[in-house]
């Protein structure tokens, strides 16, 4: 069989790439850079908090071919996720009944979904070249994806560290296809074009992005509401609002979404309302409720205890009426002593006192 044409070749992936619902695909060699040298410095600055996998795995995140011995490329594909406009989510943000979901969040799980796409991507590729090595990655392994994908020329990292591209914002999902066929590189992003704009940091709840694109995840809400286990620091639980699963605003202030086109796929539609959803209603919800529910979904991993955790919070952040304090108060005394300690929390915000539960 004779070698692949890789100019032709490289030209058809970004076309099945597209036929996949893949908004950008693009072709790095894999380097990183100075951002090998940036990750060790924020690691070394414990900005990554209990996410104890970040340092584990440094030395495989640094170096492709250590994570995929033959590597030779790294294909890095966008997938936008965006089902909802900018003044639909600030009236939610605005409505302190309501819950606030990330808006990645408010359909099907990613992961499964783009990778699914990705093999089939890579077995057009392989069926095109011949033999050929490929691994695709979905947040399955420690990659460096925003770095690679800049280096790709999808975009350039910004100043709340999210990737933003010019045509379509960030509001996007990542996936990688590393493999060992030299396809034709495409040219990097040479540089950020946040320019003198600096919206993203004062609009941080928490103060978290400490530094033009240095973001301090022990500060973060997305952190504090999914990557945390245990007690929400005191010190944020007022600036947690009504977001109970991550948090959007660095994105919500960014200029560059007003380019941000709604996904054309159907599976990142809001499921089960999340999108209208009070926080009295989810409170509600069993832990049979939860499980259900949430198959599929990416809010299912953070469990039963930690979204009651996080909506007693934002109940706690909410109006003083009836049915707030009557929620908090049919949960207080929990046997999770995470949720009945941040329930407590929630009912002295509104100076309610728990019931008397004695016989």
């Amino acid at each position: 069989m004779p070698p692949p044409d890789l100019q032709a070749l490289t030209a058809s992936l970004k076309t099945w790439a597209t036929e996949l619902d893949f908004a950008d695909c693009r072709v790095s060699d894999g380097s990183l850079g100075e951002h090998a040298a940036r990750l060790d410095q924020w690691l070394a600055d414990g900005m990554h908090g209990e996410m104890d996998w970040m340092p584990r795995h440094a030395d495989l995140r640094k170096d492709v071919d250590q994570l995929v011995p033959g590597t030779r490329r790294v294909i890095s594909v966008r997938m936008d996720y965006l089902s909802d406009s900018h003044d639909a989510m600030q009236r939610c943000l605005d409505d302190p009944a309501r819950a606030y979901v990330s808006r990645y969040a408010l359909g099907r799980d990613y992961h499964k979904l783009m990778r699914k796409r990705l093999v089939t991507l890579g077995n057009r590729l392989r069926e095109a070249a011949g033999d050929l090595g490929y691994r695709a990655l979905v947040d399955s392994a420690p990659v460096m994806e925003k770095a690679l994908a800049m280096r790709a020329g999808v975009g350039w990292i910004g100043k709340h560290s999210n990737l933003i591209n010019a045509q379509a914002g960030s509001w996007f999902f990542l996936g990688e296809l590393f493999t060992d066929l030299p396809l034709e590189v495409d040219a990097p992003q040479p540089q950020s074009h946040c320019g003198s704009c600096t919206a993203c940091l004062p609009a941080c709840p928490t103060g978290a992005i400490v530094a033009p694109y240095k973001v301090d995840a022990r500060k973060c809400l997305s952190y504090l509401t999914i990557e945390l286990d245990g007690a929400i620091p005191l010190e944020y639980r007022k600036a947690l609002g009504n977001r109970i699963y991550g948090c959007d605003d660095c994105q919500l202030v960014c200029p560059w979404n007003k380019f941000a086109a709604p996904t054309p796929v159907t599976d990142f539609k809001p499921r089960h309302a999340l999108d209208t959803a009070t926080l009295v209603e989810l409170f509600a919800w069993t832990e049979a409720e939860f499980l259900s529910r949430f198959e599929g979904s990416p809010i299912r991993r953070i469990g039963y205890r930690n979204w009651l955790r996080n909506l007693a919070v934002a109940l706690g952040n909410a109006p003083s009426t009836d049915d707030i304090i009557g929620a908090l108060r049919a949960r207080a005394g929990s046997e999770d002593a995470i949720v009945a300690e941040h329930v407590a929390w929630a009912l002295a915000q509104h100076g309610a006192s728990e019931p008397d539960t004695r016989a």
